[in-house]
């Protein structure tokens, strides 16, 4: 394990260890699989990991505008796993839907007569990906488990492939990028690096859901300000609730963390119902439609009005008539 410029860099068997002793108090539904197009292979010199990962990180904020680098993950040819922006933060990776979603760039250029994926970088991806599964108990289907390519540039709905999109992470991307390739070819061998069903269902542990109204909201070791601070969350992630004492919540199953409720409004967790989904400006079919969401698709309801539930923080809107409500 190396550090530089404020990045990790990971074997597998340290990624595995890593992962599973971070503390991230938002909610992670989702894994985005990406190839980084540029830089590609013929930039990997061998042991310019860190300088590539600043590099991209330069361009994200000074190019693109961002806060911070898009991904968190990179995959270098080579197998090595660098670790970029905050898993406590959505990526900036898929418009429309970074929301509970972790982001792994791996780089090179995987579209058919390109860069030959290595086999050290072929088992990192699937042993990182596991790994988050295992970590976050995500089902292995491609529901949880999505492919740059299946979105619509312009307007973050789902399309499969359809419209205007990328071919990330590549139309050789184990064996293709088509939703139908992710299931044949790649998902396999992700089931069978994890090694046990991941159902996705909900902990009994669990006594509900809340998103964080503060811009920053620290996480502290009680249910007191007086407690250590050890870490904190921000505006907008969702946070799993499974003590209340005094006005605060405990967001951890097995550790001591905990929130104060005055920074935290309840939120319903629900499954998408219908093969499509429009999702519109406000809670009517009068507003116009900003994008979808599809049949299975994991979403938080942050407010409800007049049988229509908004969910994300800005105006986002679903008919509550295709929704199943889990908590």
């Amino acid at each position: 394990m190396k550090i530089k410029f404020g990045f990790t860099s990971l074997t597998v068997s340290e990624f595995e260890r890593w992962i599973q002793q971070q503390n991230i108090a938002r909610t992670v539904l989702f894994i985005q699989e990406h190839h980084t197009f540029s830089p590609s292979y013929i930039h990997f010199k061998g042991d310019n990991h860190f300088e590539m990962q600043r590099g991209m990180k330069n361009h994200h904020v000074n190019n693109n505008g961002w806060s911070d680098i898009g991904q968190h993950l990179t995959i270098f040819p080579d197998g090595k796993i660098l670790t970029g922006r905050s898993l406590e933060r959505s990526p900036a990776c898929i418009f429309g839907n970074n929301k509970h979603a972790i982001c792994i760039e791996s780089i090179g250029y995987f579209d058919t007569g390109k860069d030959q994926m290595t086999s050290a970088q072929r088992q990192s991806i699937i042993a990182v990906t596991a790994a988050l599964c295992k970590r976050f108990n995500i089902p292995i289907s491609t529901d949880r488990i999505v492919y740059h390519h299946w979105f619509d540039l312009s307007t973050g709905a789902r399309t499969n492939g359809s419209g205007v999109t990328k071919s990330c992470p590549g139309t050789n991307f184990f064996g293709g990028n088509t939703v139908a390739d992710c299931e044949q070819h790649f998902l396999p061998l992700i089931a069978a690096a994890v090694g046990q069903n991941i159902t996705g269902e909900l902990s009994s542990s669990i006594i509900g859901y809340g998103y964080v109204t503060a811009n920053l909201l620290n996480i502290r070791k009680g249910a007191k300000s007086s407690f250590a601070r050890v870490g904190q969350t921000s505006l907008g992630a969702v946070v799993r609730i499974y003590e209340e004492k005094n006005n605060w919540y405990r967001i951890s199953e097995d550790k001591k963390e905990w929130v104060s409720g005055n920074y935290v409004k309840e939120v319903k967790r629900a499954t998408v119902n219908a093969h499509v989904l429009n999702v519109r400006s406000g809670p009517s079919t009068q507003f116009h439609v900003v994008g979808s969401v599809v049949k299975n698709q994991e979403v938080f309801a942050y407010e409800e009005q007049n049988g229509w539930s908004q969910i994300s923080i800005d105006e986002q809107w679903v008919s509550n008539r295709f929704l199943d409500f889990t908590s």
